[in-house]
């Protein structure tokens, strides 16, 4: 299962990488959950796509961290137009089918582990 994830990841990070919107959105569930420095909430793949393309992020991952048949925590070096030297970073990722249905970035690797366990534990008791 866990190549699974990594397909439907990896290709999330190419879609976002090229700022390519139509990939990007398709890369994404209606709606995916999303956490970040402005907030967190449910939004569409059109509002993701442009977010992707009005920031000009860029993620490389740096590790990858299982936590269950749904979710990984990537750690990233994120940068920015003007913003060039990278910022560690982690990301919690939920995929639903081959699609990214949450992406929820944390400053740190440690605070991404902790919310993906609570995630994961929430999950298991439905």
């Amino acid at each position: 299962m866990q190549h699974h994830l990594e397909t439907a990841i990896n290709r999330w990070h190419d879609a976002v990488n090229t700022g390519d919107a139509a990939a990007t959105a398709q890369a994404v569930t209606d709606p995916v959950v999303v956490l970040g420095p402005k907030g967190a909430g449910p939004i569409s793949p059109e509002e993701f796509a442009d977010w992707v393309t009005r920031s000009g992020i860029k993620l490389t991952a740096r590790s990858w961290h299982p936590v269950s048949e749904r979710l990984m925590v990537v750690e990233q070096d994120a940068s920015w137009p003007g913003n060039e030297k990278p910022t560690r970073v982690a990301t919690v990722f939920r995929v639903t089918g081959d699609q990214v249905s949450a992406s929820l970035r944390l400053p740190d690797l440690p605070k991404a582990l902790d919310l993906a366990f609570v995630c994961r534990e929430m999950a298991a008791t439905e």
